[in-house]
């Protein structure tokens, strides 16, 4: 039997090399995505075959993960409960793709990751199995071993001699991407105990920040941002360099309780950085050159295609459905937003586009040459309170009744 690994040196997949091996008497390929994980990565391969893997691979997968993955979800202003940027959620689709197509590529039986059963990891990389590579079989071993908790792997990992980057003194599990970096578990499930300061990878404190303000201009077309600062970006440089602007000025954090699909609630602290002002800017350009009836429209489909996301549904019909139509509306979302920078805030300091459909000579209090006729709104109101009026005179006879 062979089976491919969403593999990434942490804790859990470390025991699951071994597990696997042990348990199926397999050969066992490690896979980790490169998508933006950084030093995180240097010597996992070797770390891949010491732990039981016959070979490793990585794979850079930073650019795919910002062009098709990162970047459709902004052009969607996707936010789910409001509040969370699905840094975690959008990176699963792709790795468990990449993982389907090693498992095709080599022979596999099986593919097998890493995520627990209380999770919603576990079904964003099954649902992606089955849309993509349906007869493999999966393997999810912690619904299958032995062990309770963290604090069994990680006694399990010192009897075996597994180096892990976790201790039961300070068991965070972390996930870190180009978009954003993930903590849970530990002293974060007390959703009142304030995150230690010292926990934060990606962006300084806020009240730490400069005293001073730093503008950036984001240049977009047809909803993506192509450049900063008027320099030309791939779509994974736009997000390292805005990750930098970002965690400069302490933006980007979130600390909230979230409604996992498996139906329990979870406490989860994320850094986002540039993803914030990437999300934030975008919106500001679509004032601009999003015509009224579309934006509504299609922020009406802003929490279904986010729980999309979240459920794990990327490579489902539904979300390619509602994607052509976002896309479409982004054909116009062409143009410049500039913003300032300042502890932790995001703050509209202006914005442009050839393609605005906002007419300063239509909306001016000043005299309009004729483009709007004010007499018209008279009109225009009364046909509006027709329906209001009606209302009122059956409340008024109803009224009288009494």
């Amino acid at each position: 039997m062979k089976i491919v690994v969403a593999y990434s040196g942490g804790l859990d997949t470390s025991i699951i090399l071994k597990w696997l091996k042990e348990r199926y008497d397999a050969e066992i390929i490690a896979f980790c995505a490169d998508i933006g994980q950084e030093e995180e990565l240097k010597g996992l391969d070797k770390k891949a075959v010491r732990t039981g893997a016959s070979k490793c691979y990585i794979d850079d997968l930073t650019e795919e993960f910002a062009k098709d993955f990162i970047f459709p979800m902004i052009r969607a202003n996707a936010l789910y409960e409001n509040q969370y940027f699905l840094g975690t959620s959008i990176a699963r689709p792709l790795i468990a793709k990449r993982q389907a197509e090693i498992a095709l590529l080599e022979g596999a039986d099986a593919v097998a990751h890493g995520a627990t059963g209380k999770g919603n990891d576990q079904v964003r990389f099954e649902l992606t199995y089955a849309a993509l590579a349906p007869h493999l079989k999966i393997i999810a071993p912690w619904r299958e071993w032995e062990f309770k908790g963290r604090a069994d792997l990680i006694a399990y990992a010192k009897k075996s001699g597994i180096p892990v980057p976790v201790t039961a003194k300070k068991p965070y599990s972390m996930d870190r991407n180009l978009l954003h970096i993930s903590f849970e578990s530990g002293i974060l499930e007390d959703p009142w105990v304030e995150p230690p300061r010292d926990m934060y990878k990606l962006s300084v404190d806020p009240q730490d920040a400069p005293n001073k303000p730093e503008y950036v201009e984001l240049d977009f077309e047809q909803g993506n941002c192509v450049s900063i600062n008027g320099k030309k970006l791939s779509p994974a440089n736009v997000l390292r360099t805005l990750n930098k602007l970002g965690g400069k000025h302490g933006i980007g954090r979130v600390d909230l309780v979230e409604n996992r699909f498996v139906g329990m609630k979870s406490r989860g602290v994320y850094e986002t950085p540039g993803g914030t002002i990437l999300h934030f800017a975008h919106k500001q350009i679509e004032t601009l050159t999003l015509d009224r009836e579309v934006m509504h429209l299609r922020d009406t489909f802003i929490p279904r295609y986010s729980e999309m996301i979240y459920y794990g549904f990327w490579f489902a019909p539904e979300r390619e459905f509602l994607q052509a139509a976002i896309d479409q509306s982004q054909e116009n979302v062409t143009g410049t937003v500039r913003i300032k920078l300042y502890k932790g805030n995001l703050i509209t300091a202006g914005r442009k586009s050839p393609l605005s459909l906002y007419n300063p000579h239509i909306a001016t209090m000043e005299a309009d040459g004729g483009a709007y006729n004010q007499a018209d709104a008279g009109g225009f109101i009364r046909l509006n309170a027709l329906r209001l009026r009606t209302r009122a005179a059956v409340l008024s006879k109803k009224k009288k009744k009494k």
